[in-house]
């Protein structure tokens, strides 16, 4: 059992304000009557997220809370007080962010970066926006091409910021994007280059995609000149393709695909559309 994610466990009591679950070790782990499903039985097992109540006994939910322990996530700051800041965690219960793990000074309402870990003395669930103390501990083991995980996290004069798998930053260049990019958005990305200082250059396409890059940016830009609309898609004939884009119709389609994958655009049966999520 691992506080502050989610397990699968076993019920083994069942009471009039809930369900027990078996949390190892000899531990307890309610489940309150209103997260309990109909017909759920001792000895069938649930998957629950294992958080501290305010008397600071674990409890289970099958709330899903907006990131978990490990995670690096956006959230609002509901409430202040003498302890700190407290941040919509989509739980009944708030997650604090202690003043000596703010940054800057947190304001209520406003929106912020965090790392959402366990407190080494009072294993409490808490958060920090001291994001750079979290990241970057360990050298990068990526290949060339790898698939990872990505977070935007800030826009600078380069480029994007992101978090790589919740461990490392990386920087995606302002003219390897093309399209919509949100700040807090989670995506796929890959690793382009690990330079010599252990900087780490991302891309938002595999390796190879290089010559569909400048395409995907015309495609783009086409469709702005006509109110996000092209009647032309994967099914459309190579002649009247060239003639638009002056690329082959190979070209086009692995274009597209890669604007598609990232949500850039919506593939219609007559043609293309901007994506406006």
């Amino acid at each position: 059992m691992e506080t502050g994610k989610y397990n699968k466990l076993k019920v083994i009591k069942s009471v009039d304000f809930g369900v027990y679950l078996d949390g190892g070790d000899s531990t307890e782990i309610l489940l309150p009557r209103r997260y309990v499903p109909q017909n759920l039985a001792v000895g069938e097992e649930i998957e629950v997220f294992i958080y501290h109540d305010n008397e600071g006994r674990l409890i289970a939910t099958t709330d899903r809370p907006v990131g978990t322990v490990g995670e690096f996530v956006f959230m609002s700051v509901r409430d202040t007080s003498a302890a700190g800041a407290f941040l919509d965690w989509g739980l009944m219960k708030d997650l604090l962010v202690p003043f000596r793990e703010q940054k800057t000074a947190m304001v209520k309402g406003e929106r912020y970066l965090v790392h959402i870990y366990s407190d080494f003395i009072t294993k409490r669930i808490v958060a920090s926006s001291r994001i750079d103390k979290f990241l970057d501990n360990i050298p990068p083991a990526y290949s060339k091409n790898e698939e990872v995980d990505l977070l935007i996290a800030d826009k600078t004069e380069l480029g994007y910021k992101v978090i790589i798998d919740n461990l490392h930053w990386g920087l995606l260049y302002h003219n390897e994007v093309f399209g919509r990019i949100s700040i807090g958005e989670k995506c796929k990305g890959y690793i382009k280059e690990i330079r010599t200082d252990d900087k780490i250059d991302i891309s938002l396409y595999p390796l190879g995609y290089d010559k569909v890059y400048p395409l995907s940016k015309k495609i783009m830009e086409i469709l702005d000149k006509n109110n996000g609309y092209l009647p032309v898609n994967d099914k459309s004939d190579a002649k009247e393709i060239c003639s638009l884009f002056s690329c082959s119709k190979k070209s086009f389609k692995k274009a597209i695909g890669s604007l598609y994958k990232r949500r850039f655009i919506v593939i219609e049966n007559d043609g293309i559309r901007k994506s406006q999520s």
